[in-house]
């Protein structure tokens, strides 16, 4: 009995503590978005404007003054153009003018404190009362949609999904009329069907935005609410110009600001004495408390659990690594109504994790949009990488992640698009048979072969690109693609193999600049690892080195190695796993090197190029390609040497290549082998991934073209 007593005194003492924390300045830190990656400048490589926010931050709280605010929000600026910093802070409409200070005040030194995004310009942070907010970038009066975030509740309604999703659309829209004549905030709330159960909804904008914005903005948050929260007990939208949320159980303060009334809404809470309004006030609290209390106890008891229910796991996403890039989110509708609900006449391309579609964004950026298969396991971890990873890094060789989507058990990638399309499609586009005609009617090409082409083989790309990719174009694009490897290996802030090197993975942008796509399969190294192992190959015949293949090792000298493939590739114009010269060499790495040790390396060149290119970029290219497909690891160079060599002609005779690697007997380096013997025997046992007969992409689905 005393043990009861114990517990139900401990019990209480702690719903007190966290109805203290609930319901006291409003000042508890929940999350924070830094928007800093997006500019090549970063605080500390500025101290003017370092010194600007330092005064910033404290200036907010001193104008966080009763008298000062008006509607909960206010704005100040400090410095001078370039390094002038913008700042403001708005408060929830239903917390008191004292709670928002307090809540303004706390803040303001927690951000001191904790240095929530200490290397960028711009940062958003959310605290349960308020919100504060700076940027290097003018953004007071300007309705901003992006970066979004989205919470929900665990549990499901007991009542009909549809009719609460109905009756929530229902009691948001009428707040948002609410909202636009009541300084730009409304809470209220809705009996649901036969019961006495009533959800309650809060929405609010930031007070410098017009109410035409306000109205778009959070009419939109509501049109995602279907995507992220249908069904659910709670859920909230959070932009950085409007916020929404609703919840079964009561959630409101005690606020200044009435909200009209609406015929078919009840008001928050009834119109009862100073006594009654104090009890609901204590019972609001109470009920916040325990289901704080509650909630994170069912919290902690599905985490054990969710490793088995694939439903579930998409929580996971955002709790853990994804969880630091919400602000690329793009809600579900919003990127369907980009591809016109994924139609087949945008749809780019399709490969072994899902299929690709052209589309439009809302203010005209034109993307590539990857969807990933529902029922690809490989598909989940492809897209844990490319959010991972790929959102992380920036350089002029790789293509952007634009964004992404994560609904139900939709999972989808937005990249920046890529009008030349992929290298494979402009290297390999023209036929066999459209190759010898060129050759014979070299004279008539311009007016005649190129239509012979197209009518010959419609499946192809247009081929007038083949004659687009002349000698500057194959060197530059060659250099590109060894800036981004380099970039991976040694000068990001990630250590990355990428794995998956390949022609169908380097993308071409609208001035042929080459940009490698496709992080699926990647690998983070730990800054001193030489090396890794897997069980579980996966990858492009034709590209991959072959210890991956026989032993399941990769290191960044395996990314060497499909490096040196693709350029002989590019050089030659012919794919090195379809090689047709059986009668010279039965691969094109033996052609290419059996040439090279005669002295007659450049007639391994395409033949369209005919005699309009540079001898001794050719030959130092091929050169360099041999080098990195040597048999032995070791042998090979790494990134930062083949660009030193292919930028300063630094190869020398002395850098003589061995034969190179011929799969079925790999020499492995005893100092190299880091897996198991039984990584190594199961190796064997996996499948590897092969081109297939019936299609002009490879493996995985980085086709980011037009047909």
């Amino acid at each position: 009995m005393v043990i009861g007593i114990k517990k139900i005194v401990c019990f209480n003492l702690v719903s007190i503590f966290f109805a203290m924390q609930y319901t006291a300045g409003q000042s508890i830190y929940r999350y924070h978005i830094c928007l800093g990656a997006n500019y090549s400048t970063t605080r500390t490589g500025s101290s003017t404007f370092q010194t600007n926010l330092n005064l910033l931050i404290p200036s907010l709280s001193n104008n966080s003054n009763p008298i000062i605010i008006k509607n909960g929000f206010h704005n100040t600026t400090v410095g001078q153009i370039p390094d002038t910093v913008y700042g403001s802070f708005q408060c929830r409409g239903d917390v008191s003018l004292d709670d928002c200070k307090t809540c303004v005040q706390m803040g303001t030194q927690d951000i001191n404190t904790n240095q929530r995004c200490p290397n960028d310009k711009q940062a958003i942070i959310w605290f349960n009362g308020c919100m504060i907010r700076y940027s290097n970038q003018y953004y007071f009066g300007i309705m901003q949609d992006k970066p979004a975030d989205y919470f929900w509740s665990l549990n499901n309604v007991s009542t009909n999904p549809d009719e609460f999703n109905q009756i929530l659309g229902y009691l948001m829209k009428n707040l948002v009329t609410q909202a636009l004549s009541n300084s730009s905030f409304a809470i209220g709330n809705k009996n649901l069907p036969n019961s006495t159960t009533k959800v309650n909804g809060f929405v609010q904008c930031s007070a410098d935005i017009s109410s035409s914005d306000c109205s778009r903005c959070l009419n939109e948050a509501i049109a995602e609410l279907p995507d992220c929260c249908s069904g659910k007990r709670a859920g909230k939208v959070i932009k950085p110009s409007c916020f929404l949320k609703y919840d079964l159980d009561p959630f409101f303060q005690s606020t200044t600001v009435t909200s009209p009334p609406h015929p078919r809404v009840s008001p928050p809470w009834s119109a009862n004495t100073s006594k009654g309004n104090s009890k609901l006030a204590v019972s609001i609290a109470v009920l916040s408390a325990i289901a704080v209390f509650s909630g994170t106890a069912a919290w902690s008891l599905w985490r054990k659990k969710t490793k088995t229910k694939t439903k579930i796991k998409k929580i996971d996403y955002f709790d853990d690594e994804i969880r630091t890039t919400d602000s690329m989110h793009f809600s579900f509708s919003g990127v369907s109504a980009a591809t016109d609900n994924f139609s087949e006449a945008n749809k780019l391309g399709e490969g072994g994790f899902g299929s690709v579609y052209k589309g439009t964004l809302q203010d005209k950026q034109e993307i590539a949009l990857k969807r990933l298969s529902k029922n690809s396991r490989q598909g989940e971890q492809e897209f844990k990488n490319e959010v991972t990873l790929v959102a992380k890094l920036q350089h002029r060789n790789l293509v952007k992640l634009v964004g992404f989507s994560l609904a139900g058990e939709e999972k989808l990638l937005i990249y920046e698009y890529m009008p030349n399309g992929s290298l494979d499609q402009v290297l390999f586009g023209c036929t066999p048979f459209c190759v010898c005609l060129f050759l014979f009617y070299q004279a008539f090409w311009d007016t005649w072969i190129n239509n012979v082409c197209v009518f010959w083989s419609e499946e192809f790309v247009d081929s007038v690109k083949c004659t687009h990719l002349d000698w500057e174009r194959r060197y530059s694009i060659i250099g590109g693609v060894a800036r981004g490897l380099l970039y991976l290996h040694e000068e990001s802030r990630l250590k990355i193999i990428h794995r998956d090197l390949k022609a169908s993975n380097i993308l071409l942008d609208k001035e042929m600049n080459s940009k490698i796509a496709d992080f699926g399969m990647a690998r983070l190294f730990g800054l001193h690892q030489i090396q890794d192992s897997t069980s579980r190959i996966v990858g492009t015949h034709g590209y991959m080195a072959p210890e991956y293949i026989m032993h399941g090792e990769f290191s960044v000298k395996s990314d060497v190695f499909s490096f040196g493939v693709l350029v002989l590739e590019i050089l030659c114009g012919q794919r090195n796993s379809s090689f047709h010269k059986t009668n010279v060499a039965r691969d094109l790495l033996s052609y290419a090197w059996r040439h090279w040790k005669n002295g007659s390396d450049v007639e391994i060149l395409d033949p369209t190029l005919k005699d309009a290119y540079c001898r001794s970029e050719v030959r130092r290219c091929i050169h360099v390609a041999l080098l990195c497909v040597q048999e032995n690891v070791l042998d090979r160079p790494t990134m930062p040497t083949v660009v030193q060599m292919l930028n300063n002609n630094s190869v020398t005779s002395h850098d003589l290549p061995s034969s190179p690697a011929f799969l079925a007997d790999s020499t492995r380096h005893p100092d190299l082998n880091l897996g198991s013997s039984k990584e190594q025997a199961s190796s064997r046992d996996e499948s590897i991934s092969e081109v297939l007969p019936w299609s002009v992409n490879e493996v995985s689905v980085s086709e980011l073209y037009p047909r």
